[in-house]
């Protein structure tokens, strides 16, 4: 019944976060019914997507024509104070609240099981790098992992693993209820979980 374009979108776009079939469905017809204007701009924001790939220091998205991110190449920031944040969203929650001046590492998804993955592994051995590159210790390493049993739990393993990388391993204060996200803080809870990190 439905065209195979319609179908072939609902099966793509269901497969998001808080998106089901339903959902696509319903997004599908309400982009269907913009006018074409609006709609290729819409596609050519979504294809600008496609331009971009990850900067190999902290892992954040940057253009595929620039060498490092926007944090990472700007001199402003302390490249001496680095914070680990699991997701991106948890980087621009941080930089929301204007009191985080140093660079990041994007750690990535947390697996349920407490076991770093590949992709961890490597992010960190980066980082180590990127430390010996700078002169081999931070002033501080904050990690700013979410206070669940999986961020406590991979907080110890770098916390451990970086000791004697820097000078301060810190945490963030627990201004973040137990079990919360990062993403979903207001930024004055954020905020004062950066000021009251230890």
């Amino acid at each position: 019944m439905l065209p195979a374009s319609i179908k072939k979108f609902i099966e793509g776009f269901s497969k998001l976060p808080s998106l089901g079939p339903r959902l696509a469905t319903r997004l599908a017809f309400y982009l269907l019914n913009l006018d074409r204007a609006e709609l290729a701009s819409l596609i050519d924001a979504l294809g600008g997507l496609k331009r971009l790939n990850r900067c190999p220091r902290c892992f954040f998205f940057k253009e595929a024509n620039a060498a490092l991110c926007t944090i990472c190449a700007n001199p402003a920031r302390a490249t001496g104070t680095i914070a680990v944040v699991e997701r991106e969203t948890d980087l621009l929650a941080i930089e929301k609240t204007g009191k985080f001046g140093g660079q990041y590492l994007i750690l990535g998804e947390l697996p349920e099981k407490g076991i770093f993955e590949s992709t961890h592994k490597l992010r960190l051995a980066a980082l180590k790098r990127h430390i010996g590159e700078g002169g081999g210790h931070l002033k501080e390493l904050i990690i700013a992992l979410s206070p669940t049993s999986f961020g406590d739990f991979a907080a110890d393993v770098i916390g451990q693993e970086f000791k004697g990388l820097a000078e301060k391993i810190t945490r963030l204060g627990r201004g973040i209820p137990t079990g919360g996200e990062i993403e979903f803080a207001d930024e004055e809870t954020l905020s004062s979980a950066l000021e009251r990190r230890s």
